[in-house]
């Protein structure tokens, strides 16, 4: 059974948000928000829709954030969420091979590199001493 996905017109949004319709426009002309179209061409507002205007209106009303600020924002935080689901796919490939790891460290430290590296790092310093007479 497919799930039901809830849609608004630009109408009962801005009434529910109490925003002109035209903010809305403006919003979706900064590129802030980007709803769906009907067939009709009609604007269509997803509860993705809403949960995004929610941030943007908070940012706006409450903090005093303008637009550009809004952009800014929101795109990082996109950012950030693409690397938590990235981290935590790298964090499940951990957990789902750390048996292989435990059985590399228990073995023997040969390597298939073609130049051991060492842990410690030798460096030669020379003094050099210059006369100015």
């Amino acid at each position: 059974m497919k799930k039901r996905v809830r849609s608004y017109t630009i109408s009962a949004v801005a009434e529910m948000f109490d925003i002109h319709p035209q903010t809305l426009r403006m919003y979706e002309r900064e590129g802030l928000l980007k709803p769906s179209r009907s067939d009709g061409n009609t604007r269509v507002y997803s509860d993705e829709d809403l949960e995004r205007l929610e941030v943007i209106l908070s940012l706006t009303r409450d903090l005093g954030v303008n637009l550009a600020g809004v952009e800014i924002i929101i795109n990082m935080r996109e950012k950030m969420d693409a690397m938590q689901r990235e981290f935590e796919r790298f964090f499940e490939y951990l957990r789902a091979h750390a048996s292989e790891f435990q059985r590399q460290e228990t073995g023997d430290n040969s390597t298939d590199a073609l130049i051991p590296v060492s842990r410690f790092r030798r460096t030669l310093y020379t003094e050099v001493k210059i006369d100015t007479e």
